[in-house]
Order: C-alpha cells, then sequence, then structure tokens
C-alpha cells in the first residue's frame, strides 16, 4: 500500500467533504485509532445481504460462511445478519444499524454508494464485495472524474470472474451433446456480465483451440441491454423468470447451461431437473448439492469466485490490528477464482478437466485475459472478446 497516496486521498476527502472530526483528527487517525481499539477485542459483526437472505446457496451464503470461519476461531465474536427489504434501500438499511457494529459486511454491487456512510462512521470497518466504493461528485461527463473512491476504513473486493467465467465456457464446449450452450444472468450489472463475458470468450476459445463446435443460444427477449445480448433475468431473486428462461433455451437445444442468478438461478436448476440430459455449471461457491435429483445430480461442475477466505483474511487483519483499506480486484494468482475439480462434486470428464487447468495456468500467467467490464458495460468496447 502506497501510504502517501493514502494520506493524499484521504486529504482530499477531507477538503471537499468535510472529514475532520471534531478533535481535529483526519478520517486516517481515527481509523488507526479505531484499529488500536478492536485489537484483541471480540469483534462485533454483521453481514447486511440483500433480499435473497445468507442461505441462498450462493454469493451471499459464501460471504457469510466466511465471517462463520473467523467467528469459528474467535468464540468471543458476535456475528448477526440482516436482511435489506429492497435492493435500492441497501445503504439506507446499513444506516440504520451502523453504530451498533465494529465491522459490516456488504455483498453486492448495490453496496457501492456506501462512500457516505462510511465516511461518517470512520472508526467503523466496512468489507465491501463485488464493488468498489462510489465516488459521490463523479461526472460521467468529465474524463478526469473518478468513477470510485479509496476510503481508509472501507477494504473493497472485487473478482475477475471473468476468469471463472472462461472456465465455464471451456467445460460447456467441451462437454455439450447438441453442441448448443447457454448463459444465465440475474441482474445485468458488472460482476454478472464479466461471468457472461468470460463464458463466451471460453467457448470461443474452445471453439478456436480444442476442437469444439458449440453454439451459445440467446433469447433476444431476455437481452442484459441494446448492448449486450445474453438471457438476464433482470433480479437475483425471481426463480419463476428463471425456470421460464430455462425452459426457453432447453427448447432451443441446449444441455448445458452456466447460470450467474443467485436465487433466481434455483428456477433454472428446476428446469434442468424437469429435462433430460441437461447440465448446469453453478456459480459463485460449489453448488452441487442444489443439483440433487433423486439418483443424479444435474451440475457439471462450480466456478468460484473465493469470497469466504477472502473475508475471513480481512476479519483476522482488523483483530490483529493490520488492517488496510483500499480497492482490489482478486484474481486467479491469489487463487480467488477456479472451478471445482473434486471427485463427487462435478462431473466433468477427465479430459476436460486437463484441459481447464491448462487454462488456469495460462490466465494466471496472463497469457490468456478472458473478456470483462467492470462498470463500462454499455459499450461494446469489452477487451479480450
Amino acid at each position: 500500500m502506497n501510504w502517501k497516496k493514502v494520506l493524499l486521498i484521504a486529504f482530499a476527502l477531507v477538503l471537499s467533504m468535510g472529514l475532520v472530526a471534531c478533535n481535529g483528527e483526519t478520517a486516517e487517525e481515527i481509523v488507526d485509532d479505531a484499529i488500536a481499539d478492536v485489537t484483541g477485542d471480540p469483534l462485533r459483526i454483521v453481514v447486511v445481504s440483500s433480499p435473497s437472505g445468507v442461505d441462498d446457496g450462493s454469493f451471499n451464503q459464501n460471504v457469510y460462511e466466511g465471517a462463520q470461519a473467523f467467528r469459528a476461531l474467535n468464540e468471543n465474536a458476535t456475528l448477526n445478519s440482516i436482511v435489506e427489504p429492497d435492493m435500492d434501500n441497501a445503504v439506507a438499511a446499513v444506516e440504520q444499524i451502523v453504530g451498533n457494529y465494529d465491522v459490516v459486511l456488504l455483498p453486492g454491487f448495490q453496496f457501492a454508494p456506501i462512500t457516505e456512510v462510511a465516511q461518517n462512521n470512520p472508526d467503523t470497518f466496512f468489507v465491501l464485495v463485488d464493488a468498489f466504493p462510489a465516488n459521490p461528485d463523479f461526472d460521467e461527463d468529465d474524463p478526469d472524474s473518478p468513477r470510485n473512491v479509496d476510503l481508509p476504513n472501507v477494504y473493497a473486493m472485487q473478482f475477475a470472474e471473468q476468469e471463472s467465467g472462461f472456465f465455464a465456457g471451456i467445460a460447456a464446449a467441451l462437454e455439450t451433446e447438441t453442441g448448443k450452450v447457454a448463459f444465465v444472468g440475474g441482474g445485468a450489472i458488472p460482476p454478472v456480465i464479466n461471468y457472461h463475458l468470460g463464458f463466451e470468450s471460453g467457448v470461443n476459445f474452445a471453439n478456436a483451440n480444442l476442437d469444439t463446435d458449440a453454439e451459445i443460444v440467446n433469447l433476444s427477449a431476455f437481452a442484459g441491454s441494446d448492448d449486450l445480448d445474453g438471457n438476464y433475468v433482470g433480479t437475483f431473486n425471481d426463480p419463476a423468470t428463471g425456470k421460464q428462461i430455462g425452459d426457453a433455451l432447453i427448447a432451443e437445444g441446449a444441455d448445458i447451461i452456466f447460470v450467474a442468478a443467485g436465487g433466481s438461478g434455483n428456477g433454472v436448476f428446476t428446469a434442468a431437473k424437469e429435462a433430460d440430459g441437461v447440465l448446469v455449471i453453478g456459480c459463485d461457491v460449489d453448488q452441487w448439492h442444489l443439483g440433487e435429483d433423486g439418483d443424479r445430480n444435474i451440475v457439471l461442475t462450480s466456478v468460484l469466485k473465493v469470497m469466504d477466505i477472502n473475508v475471513t483474511r480481512q476479519l483476522e487483519l482488523i483483530a490483529d490490528g493490520n488492517f488496510v483499506g483500499g480497492n482490489n480486484v482478486l484474481q486467479a494468482d491469489t487463487g480467488s477464482t477456479g472451478f471445482v475439480s473434486a471427485d463427487g462434486r462435478q462431473q466433468l470428464d477427465a479430459d476436460t478437466i486437463a484441459a481447464m487447468y491448462d487454462a488456469l495456468a495460462a490466465v494466471e500467467a496472463g497469457d490468456i485475459e478472458p473478456a470483462w467490464t467492470f462498470s463500462e458495460f454499455g459499450s461494446d468496447d469489452f477487451p479480450g472478446l
């Protein structure tokens, strides 16, 4: 961490947003005091989740499991979870409870506008998953206006979902029997779009290099936007529409569907279970258990965004007095993206697994850069595609 840069950022925030405490401390000094205060003391931790809750079997749950792993080793710590009633009021939900906790864990892109809450509570630690704190003064007409800000009391992590999507695309192209594969997303937000574009990159890579000829099926009625095709539910808590999309893709011949849709994805799983010869690729976490269907399982494999370990790491750093705020993109080289290859948790051909590990090594080395976008998803200029 470049501390000179952090100090300059903190100073700029002080000037522009009045972040000087009544005793004259800067925001960074207040964070340092907070680190000293919590070191060695039991942490009070809360997870504020989207309406699908911390038992969604996917994104929210993996973040919560990271906090649970920390608490298992720190029994005096307390851990609560709160479900936000409305994605549009995510920040308001945090404002209501922030003073009651030392650490606030925020899983989801909807928490990007948390900036002012974090600035107004500099002695509280925030761990933001899947977003960076938004700049309240961002001006889209000014090319020099930063979209995000670094805050000394916020550790924000985004993931290179396009890497895991790339592995899913290779697996789908190699394993399809019908020659048709598909992606289903929840909302058309940057992390999901990263998965989508990475998946398309993986299919294209396999067609060009691994002797496959897979077609990606897109339903025009469920495109992500005018500039983005694919099959998007529009939300993460609508399994009925998820099933509708799954049924339609299966009717078009898709026999492997990569699902990055949270609770909406449960409907796609149901559609696959009601069909013959259709498999899904799970997302974010190992979703093998969600694929159980009598004496069979409809999960081909799952691709990963390793949030739990990274959440646990940050809680340990806070507890040990070594916390450093900042915005970070986590990739395969830190074990933060990947796929499930363990026996009994996937049903990939051995040659497919070998090809996926080759791809993982190439991605780690930087030899392959799948298509991605974190925020400019309205543009046709997707790098790497």
